[in-house]
């Protein structure tokens, strides 16, 4: 059973006698800092909300607390804790606004803030940094990748294809086998289908729904082989392999064959271009044929062009060739969006259309990124003493200006299209746009996962 109380850094354990004795409230925040990509789309607050916050802290995880921290060699504040069970029914007394999740927010931004409701318990939004912390920076980088992913496919579809209607299944993520655990399979995953409906990450699909409401038939998938399913054949029954899976989803609109098991190019040329080319070239459906090894540039170009060659294609509007329906290519090796921009810049330049192939990505959708890859960092920005107004507190480390922080409660406005922090006390008559979404316990202002598509559509 997780324990909320433990899920923090150890020496803030100690804080609750470090802060001014006279601490009523602490107001904290959120912020990109920089980092890959200049804006951040927000993402993943009311999943974690949800699964943690909205549970009420128990005697039992404060007896557990109590014996971990002072093993640790770290002083407990047991009052404190069993005073919110008492007096909060173990709810934690805190209260969050935020952007609306899928909003596209520029970076050094204000994307979160968390004060405490009960001025006995000032130290809990600081003491809260490492899980809420983690909770955004991550959904919140694998959104952003996957939308700058989403920008790129898109531009090369609008310069060489004659529309749009594969853009949300171009990019597939194939990367809960590459995470560090099915959580953030589930998270990550679920980042990512903001932006496209392709995914081979079950999980991904339950957290959406559990915690958004996301209607399921609309992410769906295709029958699709993998290595094991063509090499238990043996490697002198591979047609036979093949074979098997034509005949066992002939009936299915699309379906893929990774080809590559033995000798690609002979597969490409012989197997696909000759033996069931007939067979292809009168199916109703479409076949995917996946690459899964080689250097992705060179691979996909040269099987598109064998492709071409052995079953022909056709010259759009925009003067860019196009397979014919039956048959198209996907990629799901060493993807990444630099290789994906690489990619499709090499098909353009041979004057292939983009929509001939689709991606799927790993771990470098899901896994190679870092609280650093947009420079996450939450940081205390006002205090309020006992019978005193709120006082605005910063770090200004000579050493690096970037780390600066921000100073005073904060607001989010938007004034000529441009996002702009400032302090709460001067947001007049201009809208905040960070909304209430947590109180005592609660969400407030639920968002749907279809909202939150249709936010990222508005930018």
């Amino acid at each position: 059973m997780h324990n909320l109380i433990l899920d923090t850094d150890s020496y803030k354990a100690s804080h609750y006698l470090q802060y001014p004795k006279n601490t009523e409230y602490l107001s904290c925040y959120i912020e990109s800092r920089g980092g890959n990509f200049e804006s951040t789309l927000f993402f993943g607050l009311q999943m974690f909300l949800k699964k943690y916050f909205c549970r009420a802290i128990t005697k039992e995880n404060i007896d557990e607390a109590e014996k971990v921290i002072q093993a640790h060699g770290l002083p407990f504040n047991r009052a404190d804790w069993e005073y919110i069970l008492s007096q909060h029914n173990g709810f934690l007394p805190i209260y969050i606004e935020a952007v609306p999740e899928g909003t596209i927010v520029p970076n050094r931004n204000v994307l979160l803030q968390i004060t405490n409701t009960d001025p006995r318990c000032f130290w809990l939004a600081t003491y809260l940094e490492t899980a809420l912390l983690r909770a955004i920076w991550y959904p919140t980088t694998v959104a952003t990748l996957s939308y700058e992913c989403k920008k790129i496919i898109k531009k090369h579809l609008l310069e060489t294809a004659d529309n749009l209607d594969r853009l949300d299944y171009m990019l597939a993520d194939f990367g809960a086998r590459g995470v560090s655990s099915c959580e953030s399979a589930a998270i990550g995953g679920a980042s990512h289908l903001i932006n496209f409906y392709s995914t081979s990450t079950i999980s991904a699909l339950q957290c959406i729904n559990n915690y958004y409401g996301a209607d399921l038939k609309k992410y769906k998938t295709i029958p699709a082989a993998e290595h094991s399913t063509i090499i238990s054949w043996g490697k002198d029954y591979e047609i036979d392999a093949y074979k098997n899976i034509l005949a066992a989803f002939s009936n299915y609109p699309t379906y893929a064959i990774v080809s590559d098991s033995y000798d690609y190019w002979n597969t490409i040329n012989n197997i696909w271009g000759k033996s069931f080319k007939e067979y292809i070239s009168n199916s109703h459906s479409t076949l995917i044929i996946r690459s899964d090894s080689g250097e992705p540039v060179e691979v996909v170009l040269k099987t598109i062009e064998i492709l071409m060659k052995k079953f022909g294609y056709i010259i759009n509007q925009k003067g860019y060739k196009i397979l014919n329906k039956f048959i198209r290519v996907l990629h799901g090796d060493r993807i990444s969006i630099e290789k994906i921009q690489e990619i499709l810049e090499e098909l353009k330049s041979k004057k292939i259309s983009a929509e001939n192939v689709s991606f799927g990505m790993g771990a470098s959708l899901l896994q190679k990124i870092n609280r650093d890859t947009q420079q996450f960092a939450m940081k205390l920005s006002a205090i309020k003493k006992q019978n005193c107004d709120w006082e605005g507190v910063c770090k200004s480390p000579i050493t690096e200006p970037k780390k600066h922080s921000k100073h005073g409660r904060l607001a989010l406005i938007k004034e000529n299209n441009k996002f702009t922090t400032i302090n709460y006390e001067t947001i007049s008559t201009n809208k905040n746009l960070l909304i209430p979404t947590f109180k005592n316990g609660k969400i407030i202002n639920e968002v749907t996962f279809s909202k939150i598509k249709k936010n990222v559509a508005e930018f």
